[in-house]
C-alpha cells in the first residue's frame, strides 16, 4: 500500500475515533445532567447570538475596540473559510463555538453584562446558557 494511501487512512481513522470519543463524552453529560438534548433550542441558540452580536456591534455604549472585536467575529462566522472546516464532524464546529466563547467572554469583560442582557433577543433560559457557557455565570 502506498505511504499516501496510508497517512490518508490513518487521519480518516483519527477523526473518526476523535468523533466517537466526543459523542460517548457528550452523551455521558447529558445523562449526568438528567436532561435530552433539544436541538431546536440549541439552533435557536445560535440565531440568538447573531442578533447579539449585531446589536452589541451598533451599540455606542459597547467599547470601539470590543465592536471590532466583535464585526470580526460576526465575519468569521459568516464567511464560507474556516480554521477547521465545517464539514468535518463535530471538530467543524466546535472550532465556532471556541471562538464565540472567548469573543463573549472579552465583550462581558469589557462591555459589560447589563449589555449582554439588554441586546439579548432570546429567552431568559438561553441567556443563562450563553453566560454559564462564556463562564459569566
Amino acid at each position: 500500500m502506498p505511504d499516501w494511501a496510508v497517512a490518508v487512512i490513518s487521519a480518516v481513522g483519527g477523526l473518526i475515533i476523535v468523533w466517537l470519543v466526543l459523542l460517548l463524552i457528550l452523551w455521558v453529560q447529558q445523562r449526568r445532567a438528567g436532561r435530552n438534548v433539544d436541538w431546536r433550542q440549541i439552533i435557536r441558540l445560535v440565531a440568538d447570538v447573531v442578533v447579539l452580536l449585531k446589536r452589541l456591534i451598533v451599540d455606542p455604549e459597547v467599547p470601539r475596540a470590543t465592536r471590532w472585536w466583535l464585526g470580526g467575529l460576526l465575519a468569521y462566522l459568516l464567511l464560507p473559510i474556516d480554521l477547521v472546516p465545517d464539514f468535518i464532524p463535530v471538530l467543524g464546529y466546535a472550532d465556532d463555538a471556541i471562538i464565540v466563547a472567548i469573543a463573549l467572554r472579552y465583550a462581558i469583560r469589557t462591555a459589560g453584562t447589563p449589555a449582554i442582557e439588554r441586546w439579548w433577543p432570546g429567552t431568559p433560559e438561553g441567556l443563562g446558557s450563553l453566560l454559564s457557557l462564556v463562564g459569566a455565570r
